[in-house]
Formats: C-alpha cells, sequence, structure tokens
C-alpha cells in the first residue's frame, strides 16, 4: 500500500460525504501538513463543518522541510504549498488534490496525483464502496464543481452508467 499527502480540499469533501474513512483502506499512511490542519481548524472555528486530522488516528502530522521558492509567486494556498513541498521531499507518495492549479504543479513535477474523485474511483475498484454515484451525487449538492460530462466519463467507468 502506498503513502498519501492530502491536502484541505480531499479531507473536507471526503468528511462531507461520509468517506473520509475510506482513506485508511485505501493508503497505509496519509500524511498531512500542519498547514492543512490549521486550514481546517479556522474553518471549525468559522462554523464549518470540517474535520479535524488529531481525530483520526490513521492521520499523521507531518511538515516539509523547505518549500520552493519559485512556487511561493503563485496562488497557490499554504496548504498546497506544504502538500507540493512533502510530497517533493517523498516522491513515492501519492498526492491528494482537487485545486486545478495545485494538481498541474505536482504532475509539472513529476509527482502522482489523486483528486477526490479517484478516491471513490479507487475505492469502487477495492471493492470499499459499492457505487460512487450516491458520493458522486453529493459532492455535487455541496457545490463541487463535476460538470455533466465527467459525471457520465465516472458512471462509465464503474459500470454505472
Amino acid at each position: 500500500m502506498a503513502r498519501a499527502i492530502c491536502n484541505t480540499s480531499p479531507l473536507l469533501y471526503l468528511y462531507r460525504i461520509k468517506a473520509i474513512d475510506l482513506l485508511p483502506l485505501l493508503f497505509e499512511e496519509v500524511w498531512v501538513p500542519e498547514a492543512v490542519v490549521e486550514e481546517l481548524s479556522i474553518g471549525r472555528r468559522s462554523g464549518y463543518d470540517a474535520p479535524n486530522p488529531a481525530d483520526y488516528t490513521w492521520v499523521k502530522i507531518a511538515n516539509p522541510r523547505t518549500t520552493q521558492s519559485e512556487w511561493l509567486a503563485t496562488d497557490l494556498g499554504p496548504g498546497e504549498l506544504a502538500v507540493l513541498a512533502l510530497a517533493l521531499e517523498n516522491p513515492d507518495c501519492v498526492v491528494l488534490l482537487d485545486d486545478l492549479m495545485a494538481r498541474r504543479t505536482a504532475r509539472a513535477a513529476g509527482l502522482q496525483v489523486w483528486g477526490t474523485l479517484k478516491v471513490l474511483l479507487e475505492s469502487k475498484s477495492g471493492g470499499f464502496i459499492t457505487s460512487v454515484e450516491p458520493f458522486v451525487n453529493n459532492l455535487i449538492e455541496m457545490g463541487m464543481w463535476i460538470d455533466e460530462g465527467l459525471r457520465r466519463r465516472i458512471l462509465t467507468l464503474t459500470g454505472e452508467a
């Protein structure tokens, strides 16, 4: 089993659709940088329903030793910067990101990138869930932008179309 380094949005989305416990089924370890913990904490203090990584025994708080200075000029947030920096230090890890710019940056750096939807696809193929459709529908209801073409493609890939 691989290790994963997770950004805020996959944790948040999976938590809100009651699928966060899929992560330890897919990964040996899930690393979360302190910057992501802080983003989630700010959300909770502001009244948002957000997970507390400390509540999950399978989450390991891990911080990068450095941040790539060329990334500081991008529109990436502190959580994304920390996730990417930690992933560069641990290139064998899967990087869990939903933000398009962060995903492009990670891919350009040669990192293996999964998003929330890939977690659901892998969970179905691993037999951990029987259907992705209710989860995808919940994500859409929550405001995750998934166009109808992508939704159909996901359902086709999982044999649910």
